[in-house]
């Protein structure tokens, strides 16, 4: 190997942590972690060694490890690790290990099993208006790759490593990030209401008018839409060059046939069944934009791109 060190390599999202978790302990690696997104390794923005392992994240050929559970990822190339279509990549890299018999420092089944169950948003109307009520779901909402905060991701891969879930929501720094999310929730309703419409099944959240997209509860509009069954979020990145659209469907009105994940990686993203997200450049957004509500208007079923287009 080039770099002895083993680095992780993963989303910051609630899923990416446990899985950084997971790898920490399992392959001693490093608590150095890069917190990258999906189109940054499509587009080899960052560098992979022969000693990263990647987790959450589309495959790249140099690495050492790859796990993932994205359909959109699925890949033919013979690799080391494991990808299965599963409700969390911290679930495919929890079977994994337990498969070989290997023993983890700590209990994990209780964090893998709410990490399957967040990541599939397998979650209740209850969880979804009170999130600050269940301690695994609010920890989730407060990480976000909109809040850029590698300091606090790092320190929750930290907390998850050595406490239970009862004192991580008692640790000062998680409590005022759970604090601020019950306010950015209050305020991203009000948003919802104001800068989304209604075409067919279809909710179309427009943030673009907005300098920082605003970001909040995830599920949120689907309870203030139940009559949709999917949602088209779509917001410029910071520098405004590019445009980021996520498709996801309603948890409450499943009826969407639309795969998400396709559909996404028809346009250089890439997701699962319910849920995906792509970006493009700016100046072409309409084109794109058109295509993916057009999509969803029709409730048309997509059928499985070339692999080559995702990967």
């Amino acid at each position: 190997m080039r770099n002895k060190i083993k680095k992780i390599v993963t989303r910051p999202d609630f899923d990416g942590v446990v899985c950084a978790v997971l790898l920490i302990d399992a392959e001693k690696a490093s608590e150095k972690i890069v917190w990258t997104e999906p189109n940054q390794i499509q587009n080899n923005e960052i560098d992979i060694y022969d000693s990263d392992i990647i987790a959450n994240l589309p495959y790249h050929k140099n690495c050492y490890l790859w796990f993932d559970h994205h359909l959109s990822n699925e890949i033919k190339t013979s690799f080391k690790g494991k990808f299965k279509i599963a409700p969390s990549a911290a679930g495919v890299i929890y079977e994994y290990y337990k498969s070989k018999g290997f023993k983890f420092k700590r209990d994990y089944e209780n964090l893998v099993k709410e990490t399957d169950k967040i990541d599939s948003a397998n979650l209740s109307k209850e969880e979804i208006l009170n999130p600050e009520s269940f301690p695994y779901i609010a920890l989730s909402m407060t990480i976000s790759a909109l809040n850029e905060s590698e300091d606090y991701w790092n320190h929750v891969v930290k907390l998850l490593s050595k406490n239970t879930i009862d004192e991580i929501v008692k640790d000062d720094t998680v409590k005022e990030e759970i604090k601020k999310l019950h306010h950015r929730n209050a305020e991203y309703k009000k948003i919802l209401l104001k800068h989304t419409i209604i075409k067919e099944k279809v909710s179309i959240t427009d943030l673009r008018s907005f300098q920082s997209p605003p970001n909040g509860n995830r599920f949120l509009v689907f309870s203030l839409f139940p009559d949709s069954n999917v949602n088209v979020k779509i917001r410029y990145t910071k520098d405004r060059d590019r445009v980021i659209v996520s498709v996801g469907h309603s948890i409450f009105n499943r009826t969407c046939k639309v795969n998400s994940g396709y559909l996404v990686a028809k346009h250089g993203g890439g997701g699962h069944f319910g849920a995906g997200s792509c970006n493009f450049e700016s100046k072409n957004m309409e084109i794109h934009i058109k295509d993916i509500i057009d999509t969803l208007v029709k409730n048309n079923t997509i059928n499985k791109p070339e692999l080559s287009n995702v990967v």
